[in-house]
């Protein structure tokens, strides 16, 4: 895996996802703000944690930038996941599923625990996480492979990316690597508590720096201050060339120079949110790596956001993406 040259590279928190089925009770009692990412302690997860000691979870791994990177490369996408873990037990959980799916690996390990993701599960489909980081905080402009990156079609992250100094500083470097490199720059911008803390660092991003954004409504709220999802589309539009825009049950959005398309979503039963968002971005992803034009690209990505949450947990089995593989992308064409 190491000698590949990637197709997308990404940089990502590589998290451990513990998964625990929870109600809307259990997150008052928590004071959980419903459907957002908390970053908390190991303190503070660990009191999360015990209060649903009688609950068995499910544990796998995760974070939004390599769950997109591990569905990528499982749907035959050459792809990278850049990112830092620890000489712990979940760290070789981690190096184990990236094998497993044949992804490239770009992570590394380092002296601290592996990031977790405590994620209640409520019975309307959403997800509200508890974050640790750990060693994904440390991750450096030194933690990069320049020569991988700079031969790389795409590259990809997301707003997750703004912990912590360190991890921003990395982010602005490949931007610059990228950019040198007529190396497309797709950014997802990730989670609503994660722009009100970055807006003004988001818009100027993305006016300056990308080629492709990803979002959802309720960000696109935040970042252009109306709840009128057309409106802050139109101005999004303003800023960057193209665009997939999240709807929920209404659908999804498609910005293309300029021009809009609504695609509609399928009458599915959705039973878990969580991973939406990345395997959105990895069938869109995967579909524009194979040659796909931009608005059938978020068909494929709408597709595998609708399936994934009528499953439990942020990850298709293997099996299962390997049949997207040998069969979505030629219905597609």
């Amino acid at each position: 895996m190491k000698s590949m040259t990637p197709i997308i590279y990404g940089i990502g928190n590589p998290l451990i996802d513990v998964v625990i089925k929870a109600n809307d009770d259990d997150l008052k009692n928590l004071g959980l703000d419903k459907g957002i990412m908390h970053l908390v302690d190991e303190s503070r997860q660990k009191e999360i944690f015990n209060y649903f000691q009688d609950i068995n979870p499910i544990y796998s791994p995760g974070g939004s930038a390599p769950n997109t990177l591990l569905a990528c490369a499982a749907l035959g996408v050459p792809a990278l996941i850049a990112g830092k873990i620890g000489h712990d037990q979940f760290g070789e959980t981690y190096i184990h599923q990236a094998e497993k799916f044949g992804v490239i690996s770009g992570l590394i390990q380092g002296e601290g625990p592996t990031g977790s993701s405590l994620i209640l599960v409520t019975p309307d489909g959403e997800r509200t996480m508890n974050t640790h980081l750990g060693m994904c905080r440390t991750f450096s402009v030194d933690d990069i492979e320049t020569k991988k990156l700079s031969e790389s079609n795409f590259f990809y992250f997301t707003g997750y990316m703004w912990d912590t100094e360190s991890q921003k500083s990395a982010i602005k470097f490949a931007i610059e690597i990228a950019q040198n490199n007529n190396t497309k720059i797709v950014f997802d911008v990730a989670d609503p508590f994660v722009v009100k803390r970055n807006k003004e660092e988001f818009l100027e991003m993305i006016t300056h720096d990308v080629d492709v954004v990803f979002a959802n409504q309720s960000e696109l709220s935040i970042l252009f201050d109306t709840e009128d999802y057309q409106l802050s589309a139109d101005q999004l539009g303003q800023l960057v060339s193209k665009a997939g825009i999240k709807l929920g049950k209404k659908g999804s959005l498609i910005i293309d120079h300029g021009k809009q398309s609504l695609l509609k979503p399928r009458p599915i039963i959705a039973s878990d949110s969580t991973g939406a968002g990345d395997m959105y971005a990895a069938g869109f992803l995967s579909a524009l790596s194979k040659g796909f034009d931009f608005k059938q690209s978020g068909h494929i990505g709408a597709f595998l956001a609708e399936e994934i949450i009528q499953e439990t947990g942020a990850q298709f089995k293997l099996d299962k993406i390997n049949q997207f593989q040998s069969s979505l992308f030629q219905l597609n064409r």
